[in-house]
């Protein structure tokens, strides 16, 4: 009978150890052979948002869906009114880290999220970064080209555009500001089409940038790994952006690196670095997106 009983308790255990683990931050399991039948444009057009005005043309939402995709999500928007004339810049750092909370204080942002892919030991971009004219990093060799087949450029007027990678490679852009990332997902209005690989199809926190054909900004941030939100696969990503009136849109970092960040808030998502569901698991990244007046 005390047999019975310990090994009841050590099965009882694993199961709360396992259950406690997928609430901290492992990816969680999904069957990919689904079919997704909602109708994306109509569940985020209906969702109760939580909307907030952090300045004259600028707004933040947030809401917790309980079935997206059929699961779980919860998901950050900015919408940036471009004709505001927002002043958008990209902190970063050659080497080290830089987390997107301290540069939006540095910076006096209203608003600010993660940029694009970095080298994970020494830091700095692994994606084409151009800024005010200077080319601070090169794509790494062996860089996956799928992860940077798009940029967000931004004009000498102050205005970003979404661009996809040029036959003559990054250099030849004109723009004084790029930075690559990707997979691009929309472009011209279209959906692209995405390659069959684990970085795509498995769900994982996102951060997106996305253009709308009125002249917004539109920033998504959606968290991941974790029995609250449990995270997009990059076409479900891309469906998203559509639903919110993108006519073009671009993946950049995601996974810990994930991060929105409000003035008067901080940390508004739930950063995974840390394995929790909370606001403190923010990751140090390379490139930072800030943005105010």
């Amino acid at each position: 009978m005390k047999k019975k009983n310990f090994l009841y308790s050590l099965m009882l255990l694993f199961v709360l150890a396992s259950c406690s683990k997928q609430d901290e931050g492992t990816q969680l399991p999904y069957d990919y052979s689904v079919v997704q039948e909602q109708d994306i444009a109509g569940v985020v057009d209906q969702a109760a948002w939580k909307t907030k005005v952090v300045a004259d043309g600028i707004s933040w939402k947030y809401f917790q869906f309980p079935q997206l995709f059929e699961s779980r999500q919860y998901v950050n928007v900015f919408e940036i009114d471009l004709s505001k004339n927002p002043k958008i810049e990209i902190p970063y750092v050659k080497s080290g880290f830089l987390k997107t909370s301290e540069a939006a204080k540095q910076k006096d942002a209203l608003v600010a999220f993660n940029g694009s892919f970095f080298n994970t030991t020494t830091g700095g971009s692994t994606t084409f970064f151009k800024y005010d004219g200077e080319v601070i990093n090169q794509t790494a060799n062996g860089f996956t080209p799928y992860r940077e087949n798009g940029a967000m450029t931004i004009n000498t007027s102050g205005k970003p555009a979404i661009i996809q990678k040029p036959s003559g490679g990054w250099p030849s852009v004109a723009e004084p500001v790029v930075l690559a990332g990707g997979p691009l997902m929309i472009l011209d209005g279209k959906e692209q089409q995405q390659q069959e690989v684990d970085f795509n199809t498995a769900r994982h926190p996102r951060t997106a940038v996305g253009l709308t054909a009125n002249g917004k900004l539109i920033v998504v941030v959606v968290d991941g790994r974790s029995s609250q939100s449990q995270g997009l696969t990059i076409p479900q990503l891309s469906q998203l952006m559509a639903a919110l009136g993108c006519t073009a849109a671009l993946n950049y970092d995601g996974g810990g690196s994930s991060t929105a960040w409000v003035k008067t808030d901080g940390v508004v998502n739930f950063p995974s670095d840390n394995g929790k569901f909370d606001h403190e698991g923010e990751r140090g990244v390379a490139t930072v997106f800030t943005i105010k007046k």
